[in-house]
C-alpha cells in the first residue's frame, strides 16, 4: 500500500516534470524556426499543460479503466473551474473582458454540453451505467477541437496578433537565418519529456488502480478526487502565480482552454484510440461540470469580473462536491 502511494507522488512528479520539459523545449524550437509567438501559445504551451491529463487518460482506457480516464478529465474541468478559479479570484480578483464573456466562455459552455449529450446519445435511461463514448463520438468531439482551433487563429488574425501571409513573406525575406544549432538540444528534451509521461503515466495509473481496488473504491471516485488533482497541478501553479503577479485575466484563459483542450482533445482523442465504456461515471458529476461553468459565465457576464466573494462561493462548491464524493465511499 505504501509502496503504491510513492508510486502516486513519483508518477505526478515525473507527469509534471516531463510536461515541463517538453512544453519548454518544444517553445524554444519554435521560437529558433521564428514561428510567432501567438502559435506557440495557442498551440504548445495550451497542449504542454493539457499533456498530463491527455497521457493519463491515454494510459486508463488502454489498460481497461475507462472511468479513470473519463473521471480525470470531468474530475480536472470541475477542479479547473471551483478551485483554481475560486483560488485564484480570493488572490486577486479577475477582470474578465467582453470577448471573454461573449467568445471563449460559451465556448467551453458548449464542449461540455457535447460531453454530456454524447454520454447520454445511446441510452433511453438517465442512468449513464453501461454507455460508451465510441469512435464516432470520438471523432465528433475531435471536429469540434479543429472547429475551436481554426475559430481562435480567425479570432488573432482578425485582432492583428497573427501576420497574413504576405507580411510573413516580406519579413521571411529581411530577417535572419534560422537559428538551428541548439536543435538537438531541444529535441532531446522533448524526447525526455515525452519519456517521463509516458512513464509517469503508467506508474499513476496503476498505482490509483490498485488502490482503488485495495478498498473497494469506485475507480470514477479516484479519477474524479486524486487523478484529477494530480493532474490538474500545472494549471492550479500557473493560475494561482498570475493571480499573485497581478494576471488574473491569464489564470482564467489558462482554465478556459484547458477545459476546452480536455474534452474535445483529451476525450476526443482517448476514444478514437479506445472507445470509453462509463460504469461508474453518474449524471451528478457531468451536472457539476456543467454547473461549474455556467456559474464561471455567470459571474463573469454579471459585472466583467470575478470578484474574492464569488471566488468563496466557487470554492465552497468544490468543496461541497468532494463531501458528496466523500460520502458515496
Amino acid at each position: 500500500m505504501l509502496l503504491n502511494i510513492v508510486y502516486i507522488i513519483v508518477g505526478v512528479a515525473l507527469v509534471l516534470w516531463g510536461a515541463d520539459r517538453l512544453t519548454g523545449a518544444a517553445s524554444q524550437l519554435a521560437r529558433d524556426m521564428r514561428v510567432p509567438e501567438i502559435i506557440i501559445g495557442l498551440t504548445i504551451v495550451a497542449a504542454g499543460t493539457s499533456a498530463p491529463e491527455l497521457f493519463v487518460s491515454l494510459t486508463s482506457a488502454l489498460k481497461g479503466t475507462a472511468d479513470l480516464a473519463v473521471g480525470n478529465v470531468i474530475g480536472s474541468n470541475i477542479f479547473n473551474v471551483m478551485l483554481i478559479v475560486g483560488c485564484s479570484a480570493v488572490v486577486a480578483p479577475i477582470k474578465v473582458s467582453w470577448s471573454t464573456v461573449r467568445k471563449d466562455i460559451p465556448f467551453a459552455v458548449g464542449a461540455s454540453l457535447l460531453l454530456f449529450m454524447l454520454c447520454f446519445d445511446d441510452m433511453d435511461s438517465p442512468h449513464l451505467w453501461g454507455n460508451e463514448i465510441s469512435r464516432s463520438d470520438g471523432i465528433i468531439l475531435l471536429i469540434g477541437f479543429a472547429a475551436f482551433m481554426l475559430y481562435t487563429f480567425q479570432m488573432a488574425r482578425k485582432d492583428g496578433l497573427l501576420p497574413k501571409h504576405e507580411e510573413v513573406l516580406g519579413v521571411e525575406e529581411e530577417v535572419e537565418p534560422r537559428d538551428f544549432s541548439h536543435m538537438w538540444r531541444h529535441l532531446s528534451f522533448i524526447v525526455l519529456g515525452l519519456a517521463c509521461l509516458i512513464i509517469g503515466s503508467h506508474l499513476f495509473v496503476d498505482a490509483a488502480s490498485y488502490i482503488a481496488h485495495r478498498f473497494g473504491i469506485r475507480q470514477s471516485i479516484i479519477g474524479l478526487t486524486i487523478v484529477a488533482g494530480g493532474t490538474s497541478l500545472p494549471e492550479l501553479a500557473t493560475s494561482v502565480v498570475a493571480a499573485y503577479k497581478g494576471r488574473s485575466a491569464l489564470a482564467l484563459g489558462n482554465v478556459i482552454g484547458s477545459n476546452v483542450f480536455n474534452i474535445l482533445l483529451i476525450l476526443g482523442a482517448t476514444a478514437v484510440v479506445q472507445p470509453l465504456r462509463i460504469m461508474g461515471i453518474t449524471i451528478v458529476d457531468l451536472m457539476m461540470m456543467l454547473v461549474s461553468v455556467g456559474l464561471l459565465w455567470l459571474f463573469a457576464f454579471t459585472k466583467f469580473s470575478v470578484s474574492r466573494r464569488e471566488g468563496f462561493v466557487l470554492i465552497l462548491g468544490f468543496l461541497g462536491y468532494m463531501a458528496w464524493l466523500l460520502y458515496l465511499l
